[in-house]
This record gives structure tokens, C-alpha cells and sequence, in this order.
């Protein structure tokens, strides 16, 4: 069966920003919506957030480090920024049982139809490493036997590929994915953007023509600076929307 996937993360808690993205994906005619992780985290919105993705969209999702460490209430949250562990806490505190209990099953790697998901890499998926260059994107080829891998963390799309020993780095357009070529592809980021554009990231991968489209879905930032600002989230992390940084 053909299908037309939307593989979208690091949705962080932003529910304005994930609305318009579906719509988008909608429009597309997506069949299939995969989530590489961290629905929640950094924004104002966790439970609607987890609502869209768990209840509307059926998302096939795995489990992100902001998933994990709000959902998983007696983990020390040492390993991160002071201000990120407070949005943490308060996102714990939001959560019902079953929301937390939906973020803790979450496998931390998963296969769909000779797809591959993870948040980070599939090497080391428990230590959510960060791939930024060549040399961390060969660890993780290492360890993936299929041709496409999705990924996300670092809220930057970049498309990274192995041909014959050969790694390459290529910046985020559309392409067929080819034969006897491996790829791992970061999707960008739904709620928290990273690189300079204030817009949505996400991809739409079509099972019949191989092809995949990154594409970038503005949406109303100033509503989700208001909630955020009324949620009490640092003024850190409601600047950021503003910026795409």
C-alpha cells in the first residue's frame, strides 16, 4: 500500500505551531503522521500537544528527552540548563497520570515499513547525542541497517548520507532517496525552530515515488509568545519564537 507519511518533532509544547503544521500536512494529503519526539518541553501547551498527537493524529512516536524527563517525575534534572529544568517541573505538573504514563511507553526506537525513528541517534539512543558533523552522523550509520532514518534534537534540518564508506552532509531540499545510499535526516523542529527561520519544520516522505520535501509552515508566533508569557515560561524561551534560535 502506498503511503505518504509526515514525519514531524520536537513539537515542544508549542500547540499553535503544531495545528498549523497538520493542516499543512493535511493539505498534502499525508496518510501517515510519524513523530520523532519531544512533544513536550520549553512551551506553554504539553497536554493539548500530547491530545493532537496521541488521540487525533495516531502518531507513531518515540520517546524524546524532554518526553522522558517529564514524564519520568523522580529523574534529576542535573544535565540540564536551569531554566529548561524549571519549564521541566512545570510541565510535570501539568500532566495527568495517563499523559505521563503515554510519554513513559514510549520506545525510544521504531520501525515503520523499513523506516527508522529516534529522537537522537539510533547508536546510542538512551544518551541523546547530538549530531551536528560527519563524524557523529557515521556513529550512528553504524547502526542503522535500513535506507531512510528520521531524527530530530537538534531542531536544525539537515540531510546527512552514506554511500560506500563516503559520509556527506547536505542542507534540507527535496530529493528521491536512491539506491545503495543510506540517509539520516533531521526534520527540524514544529515548536522551537533553530536555524534563523521562525517558521515550522517538518518532512512528507511518499512510499511509491521515494520522494522527500522539507517544508516550513509559518504560524502564528505571537500567539504562541501570549500563551507562553501567560504560562510564566522564561522570557528566554519566549524570545526564541521570535528569533528561530
Amino acid at each position: 500500500m502506498d503511503k505518504r507519511f509526515a514525519i514531524l518533532g520536537d513539537i515542544h509544547s508549542n500547540s499553535d505551531a503544531l495545528r498549523a503544521v497538520v493542516e499543512d500536512a493535511r493539505s498534502q494529503s499525508v496518510t501517515d503522521f510519524l513523530c520523532v519526539g519531544d512533544v513536550v518541553g520549553y512551551n506553554a501547551d504539553p497536554v493539548a500537544c500530547i491530545t493532537i498527537v496521541r488521540d487525533e493524529l495516531s502518531a507513531v512516536t518515540v520517546r524524546g528527552n524532554h518526553d522522558h524527563y517529564c514524564a519520568f517525575r523522580d529523574e534529576q534534572l542535573d544535565d540540564f540548563q536551569p531554566l529548561a529544568a524549571s519549564v521541566i517541573a512545570w510541565t510535570r505538573r501539568q500532566l495527568s497520570d495517563v499523559d505521563a504514563a503515554w510519554l513513559r511507553a514510549l520506545p525510544l526506537q521504531k520501525l515503520v515499513m523499513g523506516i527508522d525513528l529516534v529522537h537522537s541517534t539510533l547508536d546510542m539512543p538512551d544518551r541523546w547525542g547530538y549530531v551536528f558533523d560527519l563524524l557523529d552522523a557515521e556513529a550512528h550509520f553504524t547502526y542503522q541497517p535500513t535506507t531512510l532514518s528520521f531524527n530530530g534534537h537538534t531542531h536544525v534540518p539537515v540531510v546527512f548520507a552514506k554511500q560506500g564508506n563516503d559520509v556527506m552532509r547536505f542542507e534540507p531540499s527535496a530529493f528521491q532517496a536512491g539506491i545503495g545510499t543510506k540517509y539520516f535526516i533531521n526534520v527540524g523542529s514544529v515548536g522551537q525552530p533553530r536555524d534563523g527561520d521562525t517558521r515550522s519544520s517538518y518532512v512528507t516522505f511518499c512510499s511509491k515515488t521515494r520522494k522527500i520535501e522539507f517544508r516550513r509552515v509559518a504560524y502564528d508566533v505571537d500567539a504562541a509568545m501570549d500563551r507562553n508569557i501567560r504560562a510564566n515560561i522564561p522570557q528566554r524561551f519566549v524570545n526564541r519564537l521570535a528569533l528561530g534560535r
